[in-house]
């Protein structure tokens, strides 16, 4: 093997060339990415970044020297066009490339509003890029009004920094609540009653139904009747796994770039990593957008490059920083059935997932220990009884040997 490609210069793909270097990978390694800087974090872009308490720099992963150093082709700016599996080689232009492993970590793009309902008006934003959050930065100047699209953690983060830096801000939601598709009753309400606090004016079960402006974005309709005037608006409904190169080559597609538990395509020497794949979990198929997932998906398939042949076995885990808020979460909550709560405060929660009598996953509101030892039961397959969990008699670390 002399030559591994990796499309994608995000989290996944930055994390698999480092590990092929650590492995002692000794080959030709091209790390080809569409933007203009070296890979970064992207949570940071709409917490500590937007908020201007973290300069581009610290965004990076490592110093674009890094890559040099490591003798990593890093090409920046750069998109393939095509590539050709039975070749072996993809094109960036005019310039071809000849590849032996090829990993797809081409992460994924946030759904846009329509053109015909104003989607293309200047003042609206999606939060997903540097350029993204660069474009709209100049907006959040205090006593602007800004319309929030969308319920789930891009928008209400959002929200958060706009509140917190004097803006009137609103926040509509299509679903009955907020976090619908990711959390429980529970943790929606949580939330909800943290944004009210702070001044967001929450409106769920409403949708947007145009835009208007000449130009630039001026006023809001909603399918409630209601007419909003607007400075500008974030739109933060969702993304869609980049899946164009791997259709391209005739990959099976199932929820994203289909993987099996190495790591790999259903097209010979094609590997794909990140937030555009999806792989077996538990008796699905799931695909993760988070940065644990990233590293650790895209580490297993550097390892299964190299002949490895280890699977990918997930432990999910998230975050999100909302005002003095920290949202840790364990575990993946798809099929439970009941929820308990423990609180020790009304700023310090915690939400556990029952499918059954099986713990699946934990939400942890500014409860540290809840999430760790959460973490820890659902990683070892334990459960302990709902009872002893809403207990606060019982200390929480003693869960771990019930």
């Amino acid at each position: 093997m002399t030559h591994v490609v990796v499309v994608g210069a995000g989290q996944a793909g930055a994390a698999c060339v480092a590990k092929l270097r650590a492995l002692g990978f000794e080959g030709q390694i091209t790390l080809v990415g569409a933007e203009a800087v070296p890979p970064y974090q992207r949570p940071p872009l709409s917490k500590k970044y937007l908020l201007g308490e973290m300069d581009v720099e610290r965004l990076f992963l490592r110093p674009e020297s890094f890559y040099a150093e490591q003798n990593i082709d890093l090409r920046l700016n750069s998109e393939v066009t095509s590539i050709d599996p039975a070749a072996k080689s993809l094109s960036i232009g005019e310039d071809v490339l000849a590849y032996d492993e090829l990993v797809l970590a081409t992460g994924a793009s946030p759904n846009r509003l329509p053109d015909s309902i104003g989607g293309n008006l200047a003042g609206v934003y999606v939060v997903r890029d540097l350029d993204d959050v660069d474009a709209m930065a100049p907006e959040f100047s205090e006593g602007k009004r800004v319309l929030i699209v969308g319920g789930g953690y891009i928008g209400l983060e959002a929200a958060a920094v706009a509140a917190s830096k004097g803006l009137e801000v609103t926040l509509v939601e299509m679903s009955d609540r907020i976090l619908q598709r990711v959390a429980a009753p529970e943790t929606s309400d949580f939330f909800r009653d943290l944004h009210r606090k702070h001044g967001v004016r929450i409106v769920e079960s409403v949708g947007l139904q145009q835009l208007d402006g000449t130009g630039r974005v001026e006023a809001a309709r909603l399918t409630n009747g209601e007419t909003l005037a607007v400075d500008f608006v974030i739109v933060g409904v969702g993304v869609q796994p980049n899946v164009g190169l791997a259709s391209a080559i005739g990959a099976e597609l199932e929820n994203g770039i289909q993987t099996d538990a190495f790591g790999r395509t259903s097209v010979a020497h094609v590997w794909s990593a990140g937030d555009c794949a999806s792989f077996p979990y538990k008796g699905m198929q799931i695909r993760l957008e988070s940065v644990p997932n990233a590293i650790e998906q895209s580490e297993v398939v550097a390892e299964n490059i190299l002949g490895a042949e280890i699977s990918y076995i997930a432990k999910p885990w998230f975050w999100s920083d909302q005002y003095d808020v920290k949202l840790q979460i364990a575990g993946w909550n798809a099929g439970y059935d009941r929820v308990v709560t423990r609180s020790t405060s009304d700023n310090v929660k915690s939400f556990w997932y029952y499918q059954g009598e099986t713990l699946v996953a934990v939400d942890a509101a500014n409860a540290p220990r809840d999430y760790m030892v959460g973490k820890r039961l659902i990683e070892s397959g334990k459960s302990p009884s709902s009872d002893l969990v809403q207990d606060l008699t019982v200390d929480i670390k003693d869960l771990l040997r019930a």
